[in-house]
């Protein structure tokens, strides 16, 4: 059924930021107006800014060169905006008032909203579908665990960001005959560094799904020294840890109140220069990984994401998120999409196309 007197839809971003965000925000805003006439308003600082009414009308002429642009024009916050309004005086209550965002949204003529993010934002996405706000999710994330979607903009920018970092740091390697432990992201996943790593010529790779030991990862550091290869690129995932060993935190904490992960290239590049002998230097990519323009690949699937979030809301499919499975854009359930990450298994074939050109992860026997 179509929605004929459909007026006016909002658009956020939430959790951490990431190539490709801008083309969604201009395929959302350029397909309403274009297509059907509907108004955009950008919803600044993602759902914090949904309670605190912080919105502004997205023009064509505002989304007009954003397509290449990082980031995102709109801001994101990963606070969560009961318990922060509650606390500032903004809401009588800390807990999920969605009947205090139906009133707003009326009170602004605002239809329908796209909420674009990661399983953080997606997860509050599918509440306010539960408790009754017409809302549709677009997925992002340079992790690429989103469940229900082949692979979410943002990834495949990071993949080529840590894959150009490796070839730089190769030569450096090379040079001084090292072993270069690189950190990247990855909390509990290991696709960025599974990925990145197997293009940029990782001789090993530690990802959260396999636990590692550190004396296999010692003996192939030695081995390769041995052979005549006098340098190794071990690239590690945030989230990584030794099967005798725990996740490492920075002792931070995000706006969430989640823990800040950080310190294991460091720790792991001590105890192999200790284990070795071999001289080792640590590089930790951090923020480098989600920020710059996004690949082609990223422009073409956030504006494709985009595009398919207008056509859900303009035919009523609320409580959907977009996905890619294969070549096309499908319609998943937000609750079929937030119920559980998605992980690197062990049947994966990259695992085994890894193993054969000389990687290992740090739990091959023998």
């Amino acid at each position: 059924m179509i929605r004929r007197n459909l007026k006016r839809i909002g658009i956020l971003t939430g959790g951490g930021d990431c190539p490709g965000l801008n083309a969604v925000i201009r395929a959302v805003a350029k397909t309403a107006q274009n297509d059907h006439g509907i108004e955009v308003i950008g919803i600044l600082d993602s759902y914090w800014g949904l309670v605190c009414e912080n919105f502004n009308v997205l023009t064509n002429a505002d989304v007009s060169g954003i397509l290449n642009v990082g980031g995102t024009i709109l801001g994101t916050s990963r606070m969560d905006p009961f318990k922060e309004g509650h606390k500032r005086g903004l809401l009588p209550s800390a807990e999920e008032d969605w009947g205090y965002v139906r009133r707003l949204l009326k009170r602004h003529h605002i239809d329908a909203l796209v909420a674009v993010g990661g399983d953080g934002t997606l997860r509050v996405a599918a509440r306010a579908w539960e408790a009754g706000i017409p809302i549709v999710g677009v997925p992002k994330t340079i992790d690429n665990d989103i469940h229900e979607t082949d692979q979410t903009f943002g990834f495949n920018s990071a993949v080529s960001i840590v894959m150009n970092a490796l070839d730089i740091l190769h030569t450096t390697a090379m040079s001084h005959h090292r072993a270069m432990v690189v950190e990247v992201m990855g909390r509990t996943v290991g696709w960025l560094a599974l990925q990145a790593g197997v293009a940029g010529g990782g001789d090993v790779i530690l990802i959260p799904e396999i636990p590692y030991n550190e004396e296999i990862v010692f003996e192939r550091v030695c081995e390769r020294s041995r052979i005549g290869k006098r340098f190794s690129i071990i690239v590690v995932a945030e989230g990584a840890r030794s099967a005798k060993g725990k996740t490492q935190y920075s002792g931070e904490m995000d706006q969430s109140g989640r823990k800040i992960l950080g310190g294991i290239g460091r720790d792991l590049g001590d105890r192999i220069q200790e284990g070795t002998g071999i001289s080792t230097r640590v590089t930790t990519l951090g923020y480098l990984q989600r920020g710059g323009p996004p690949t082609a690949f990223d422009r073409l699937l956030a504006t494709q994401f985009g595009h398919a979030a207008v056509g859900l809301i303009v035919e009523e499919q609320f409580g959907q998120m977009v996905a890619l499975r294969g070549n096309r854009i499908k319609a998943v359930s937000l609750e079929k999409a937030t119920t559980r990450i998605k992980s690197v298994q062990k049947d994966n074939p990259l695992l085994a196309v890894a193993r054969s050109v000389g990687t290992i992860f740090g739990n091959e026997k023998g």
